[in-house]
């Protein structure tokens, strides 16, 4: 029997990719940029040294240098994923490396505007830390958001305050429910942004999360599986303490992330369920060469021999 998922397509859980078909009628890609920001937590504003994980040349495409204009970045992003993504006409630049809304409100209108105004551009995905934004930007963003698609990515990681404070993030899971609930008054979608396997966050403690998390008012979700990064504070407190990390191996991942996702919000789309760090910075165990597609692929087939879906197991209010 052929069950009518909320969403409105055949995938069993709510596809980021189906989401844009749906609401563009054709694929979208998204294209990274370093604008060449920081964090108050590496400039001293409120800590120095940044996220204990954080090595932004793991995932930072190869055209990103903060170094070249914006449009310069947009351009050379478009050329670099049309070899792969042919079918692609229309873009988000994604605003990737550090905190991309740190900077006084006319330094970002001049940085956005100029994304904005590349050819096949359509909106932008705006990566930022939950105590970097403020109504003075939110009300700007809204103004944009009339004309083009506007989604605030926020890193929230866990919504345990310990494990947020070990990892160096400076802000509470307290401040990240209050920008997100913020957000959601000016109308903007908010993502966020979730690493299992935190120092701290058990398995218990990472899926009895899903019930708090299932509250926020989200337009997408994003989860990645801890990696260890070399060149990281991280990195060296694995080799000193590595019973206190937990590193899924793919199978139990696979597993493990279908289970959560049984119980997560189905109003979510999710964009991620796994990141990927190339194996020659990782300080850890990693999954060797399986890339993304696999992962999908592999969790899609959980769903199917289990018969089951995001949000099967869903309590709502």
């Amino acid at each position: 029997m052929e069950i009518n998922y909320p969403w409105g397509h055949k995938r069993r859980y709510n596809s980021y990719s189906e989401y844009f078909k749906k609401k563009f009628g054709e694929r979208v890609q998204k294209i990274s940029v370093d604008a060449g920001f920081t964090c108050p937590n590496r400039d001293g504003k409120v800590a120095r040294g940044g996220c204990t994980y954080c090595n932004n040349n793991a995932f930072n495409p190869s055209y990103c240098d903060p170094e070249k204009p914006i449009n310069h970045q947009v351009l050379e992003g478009i050329q670099f994923h049309k070899v792969r993504y042919r079918r692609a006409n229309s873009y988000l630049v994604y605003f990737q490396p550090y905190s991309n809304t740190y900077a006084p409100l006319e330094k970002l209108k001049v940085l956005y505007e100029n994304a904005l105004r590349q050819p096949g551009v359509i909106g932008l995905v705006l990566g930022t830390r939950p105590d970097c934004i403020d109504d003075e930007k939110l009300e700007y963003l809204k103004k944009l958001s009339q004309d083009y698609y506007i989604i605030i990515e926020y890193g929230v990681e866990s919504i345990y305050n310990k494990t947020l404070e070990r990892i160096n993030r400076w802000h509470t899971y307290e401040q990240s429910k209050e920008a997100i609930e913020k957000t959601k008054e000016y109308g903007i979608n908010i993502g966020a942004h979730f690493i299992f396997g935190l120092p701290g966050d058990s398995n218990d403690l990472i899926m009895e999360s899903v019930k708090e998390i299932s509250t926020l008012p989200l337009t997408a979700i994003k989860f990645h599986q801890l990696q260890i990064v070399e060149g990281t504070k991280m990195a060296m407190d694995y080799k000193r303490n590595p019973n206190d990390y937990k590193l899924f191996g793919f199978e139990e991942y696979v597993n493990f992330i279908v289970d959560f996702s049984e119980k997560l919000n189905p109003e979510f789309i999710i964009e991620r369920f796994a990141g990927e760090v190339p194996p020659r910075y990782q300080a850890g165990p990693g999954w060797g060469l399986i890339r993304n597609d696999q992962i999908n692929r592999t969790i899609e087939k959980e769903f199917e021999d289990r018969d089951s879906w995001q949000g099967k197991y869903f309590i709502g209010d």
